[in-house]
């Protein structure tokens, strides 16, 4: 019986499981799912619906008792570290070691962090925060316990939603924005005005063309964001939602070809420079392009399992 292993239990490494499962293709395969977060996939696109009152298992795309029963083996917290192409084998951090017929990488990707100087201490890494995961969102209700004002640096779609989770909180709630609009990829300038006046009527303050230099602390708050035009912002937490980048680390490690800027190069059958190994979802580059939604994900997951 092939043996298939997926890097990955978010939504999209989900989905092919899923797709497995639908087309009756788990009779003649064997499906083996590592994430390295604590529990198997949830539904990361509502994750400002937590602060709405809806919980983690709510966010629940699937359970161990449903994989269970279509025989999906799955392991949580323990990321896979190592890939022996040769061999066909995979190594995880807590010493496993599983074979595989086929590979697919569904690593996804992480929130980019821009270098700016800021504190490094306990403090920091309980209050300087970023919008990803369940984990994220319980560490930024822990914050918000005592803490008043929040600024979310980026504001793109995902900032926006990040803002809103900050509102709900109860916080005074900032969005800093680099350039001269909000969703400045999605939206032109009209756009981009209309959109800025609905944010703030929601008593969210916007801050555009903002190029934060430095956090440093405050006087009368925990930090001061200071900027290159010479203002500055004062919050007690910073939630940092300025873009994506592919989680790309495994396949370059793996000898795997990847784009001059990262993501994992595919073809149209979304397998990478080694064909027993496939990519799917936001670490995987087709075309030159990383798609940074689940639908093209999902696409992804559906062309992989074909």
């Amino acid at each position: 019986m092939e043996r298939i292993i997926v890097i990955g239990n978010g939504m999209v490494g989900h989905h092919f499981i899923e797709q497995l499962i639908q087309q009756d293709k788990l009779s003649q395969v064997q499906v083996t799912t590592f994430s390295e977060e604590s529990r198997l996939a949830y539904d990361r696109v509502q994750l400002s619906s937590y602060f709405s009152g809806k919980s983690a298992d709510d966010l629940m795309m699937t359970s161990p008792e449903y994989y269970d029963e279509h025989g999906v083996q799955y392991f949580v917290n323990d990321k896979v570290v190592e890939i022996l192409t040769q061999e066909k084998l995979i190594v995880t951090a807590s010493g496993r070691r599983e074979h595989y017929d086929k590979l697919v990488l569904a690593t996804g990707s992480y929130p980019f962090v821009p270098p700016i100087p800021r504190p490094d201490d306990q403090s920091a890494k309980e209050n300087i925060l970023v919008y990803r995961t369940i984990e994220d969102l319980e560490a930024m209700t822990k914050s918000a316990e005592n803490s008043k004002i929040g600024v979310v640096v980026g504001g793109g779609l995902l900032g926006l939603e990040a803002a809103k989770a900050l509102k709900d909180l109860g916080m005074q709630t900032h969005v800093v924005e680099f350039a001269p609009r909000l969703m400045a990829v999605q939206v032109c300038d009209g756009g981009g005005a209309i959109l800025r006046t609905k944010i703030e009527e929601l008593g969210v303050q916007v801050h555009t063309e903002k190029n934060t230099q430095e956090i440093v602390a405050g006087d009368t708050t925990r930090y001061r964001m200071n900027f290159a035009d010479g203002s500055s912002l004062d919050t007690d937490m910073i939630l940092f939602s300025a873009g994506i980048r592919p989680q790309d680390q495994l396949a370059r490690e793996t000898g795997l070809e990847l784009g001059p800027r990262g993501g994992i190069v595919i073809n149209d059958q979304c397998q990478t420079s080694d064909p027993d190994i496939y990519a799917i979802g936001e670490c995987a580059l087709w075309q030159g392009k990383i798609f940074g939604l689940v639908a093209p994900g999902y696409s992804m997951a559906k062309v992989a399992v074909d």
